[in-house]
């Protein structure tokens, strides 16, 4: 075989490799856009759940602002050195009772949807809201 001949094939090949690889990245690109991304995309709202935690610490509830699904369990656990509740603002919703340094106390979610503020009895200054759906 000739040499001028071997590099005619060579390029053919290369050609049709060439060929293969952008018909490829055109199907790949193709599907790579469709209307169903690969993964979800990053969400910044709150989600609901069946159950949450609340940490107190510092004087503060955190989160101050819980979103749980009616009969959800909520699980309050105190981190600061003084004895704190969470306790209903009105209607007697719910009340942990007073859950004293290192330890927690769980309650239910009310069972009716809508936003409970809440409050610890002891330090009032303390402050968040329970939204139940």
């Amino acid at each position: 075989m000739s040499l001028i001949r071997s590099r005619r094939i060579r390029n053919r090949t290369r050609g049709a490799a060439v060929g293969a690889a952008c018909v490829l990245l055109a199907i790949v690109g193709a599907t790579s856009t469709s209307a169903t991304p690969l993964s979800p995309p990053a969400s910044t709202s709150t989600v609901t759940v069946e159950s949450a935690e609340v940490r107190i610490q510092d004087f503060k509830f955190t989160p101050a602002e819980v979103k749980v699904t009616a009969g959800a369990k909520i699980t309050v656990t105190n981190e600061d050195s003084a004895p704190h509740t969470l306790t209903a603002t009105e209607g007697y919703a719910f009340d942990t009772g007073t859950i004293e340094a290192g330890k927690s106390a769980t309650f239910t979610a009310p069972s009716k949807p809508g936003s409970y503020p809440f409050f610890c009895s002891i330090h009032p200054q303390m402050k968040g809201t329970l939204i139940v759906s």
